[in-house]
């Protein structure tokens, strides 16, 4: 009784540091590693965004290093309605193909690590992105906006591990199992949540070799999709989705019933090769079956409830927007000014789309709304005296002086 008392007092009285911890590879190396190197009491916490997640894995894992405290937050609902939703809003694509997936999620695990931190009085955060990637500048901005005083600990920039042979080789030195894929090898480098999978390294290094088909998460391929269609059609109220076939859902169950819908279809696979914010070529294979749907439906009930100045004013800013999600700049008062750019008539965005699913492509079926934005009365070929053709030739003959101004 008296041991359990001088530990416990021991563990109150070192310092704290919180990991963001998956229970997988990488950050139980760094918290073995953090262990070794700081004499303090490392604090694991999970943020659940919808990844595939083991929680037993993880405490189990953890609990094998000594950690007391194993804090698994779900944010589910929190990151699709307050992020993802956002971001579809703007129609954020990253260099005309990538839909930000990874990008969007760090800014919310940042802000979420910090209040563990400030719970726990921990002088530190640490996280296992690497020292080549964009991850750890989309972490550490976060920390810095909602904890500035508290210090970053970034390993992959520190210690002398230098290669992912390196961490195999310390992995076995000090007993951490080490996971393989799908052909027994060790996996490749992926991070997934509600929204998408990402998928990058080994033979994907290469951008010459085609992207093996048994790295695919959570998507068949389109050749394989079923050989009939599949339709669903999503609701929209003030720019957002509120249900599917006109069941009201919550946002994470919502994203989860169109990935699975989506996936299914073949639809939602990316392969690029992207310009990362630190200045070097990156090559992955994404898949983001649920917001691939999202973002036709959403840019489709735009286009019978918005103004003409109004959309193009949203696709005129849409590329900066992009660009400060994926840098990690989400929480900057520049993205937040476009956010308003962006959100200004959303209000009016409400009705429904239908879409048609088939091998991996997606048909506008359908667009229902009450709103007033898209005349029938103005368009129809049939006479009406709602448009006025004579103002035609007057339109243009301005044009024709502004062309040579």
């Amino acid at each position: 009784m008296l041991q359990k008392k001088l530990v416990a007092n021991l563990m109150k009285s070192k310092k704290k540091i919180v990991l963001a911890y998956s229970g997988g590879l990488d950050t139980s190396i760094i918290l073995k590693w953090l262990q070794e190197n700081y004499d303090v009491e490392v604090i694991c916490y999970t943020a659940d965004v919808g990844q595939e997640i083991d929680r037993k894995k993880i405490i189990t894992n953890a609990k094998k290093f000594g950690v007391k405290n194993i804090i698994i937050k779900d944010l589910k609902d929190t990151f699709v309605k307050d992020y993802v939703y956002p971001m579809i809003r703007g129609h954020a694509i990253y260099e005309g193909v990538y839909l930000l997936g990874t990008s969007i999620a760090r800014p919310l695990i940042a802000k979420d690590q910090i209040r563990v931190a400030k719970k726990f009085k921990a002088y530190a955060v640490s996280h296992g992105a690497t020292g080549k990637g964009n991850d750890q500048v989309r972490f550490e901005l976060g920390y810095h906006y909602f904890g500035p005083n508290i210090k970053i600990i970034a390993p992959w920039r520190i210690w002398k591990l230098k290669s992912r042979t390196d961490l195999i080789n310390y992995a076995k030195k000090h007993e951490i199992s080490i996971p393989k894929d799908k052909k027994g090898a060790p996996p490749f480098s992926i991070d997934d949540n509600l929204f998408h999978t990402s998928t990058e390294g080994k033979v994907l290094e290469n951008p010459k070799n085609s992207a093996p088909e048994f790295i695919f998460q959570r998507s068949v391929s389109p050749e394989k999709a079923p050989n009939k269609p599949s339709f669903v059609t999503i609701n929209f109220k003030n720019g957002d989705p509120f249900g599917i076939n006109g069941k009201k859902l919550s946002p994470a169950k919502l994203l989860e019933k169109l990935n699975k819908l989506g996936g299914n279809n073949g639809i939602g696979r990316v392969d690029l090769v992207e310009n990362r914010f630190i200045g070097i070529k990156s090559r992955g294979v994404y898949e983001t079956p649920g917001g691939t749907l999202l973002m036709h439906a959403h840019r489709a009930i735009e286009s019978v409830t918005l103004d003409k100045e109004t959309m193009h004013k949203k696709d005129e800013v849409m590329p900066r927007y992009a660009e400060l999600i994926y840098n990690g700049y989400w929480y900057s008062k520049e993205r937040f000014k476009l956010q308003k750019i962006v959100d200004l008539k959303k209000n009016k965005v409400n009705g429904s789309v239908k879409l048609k699913l088939y091998k991996g492509n997606i048909t506008i079926e359908s667009r229902q709304t009450k709103s007033s934005a898209y005349s029938m009365k103005k368009v129809s070929f049939e006479e009406n005296k709602t448009f006025n053709k004579s103002n035609v030739e007057r339109f243009i003959n301005f044009h024709k002086k502004k062309l040579r101004s």
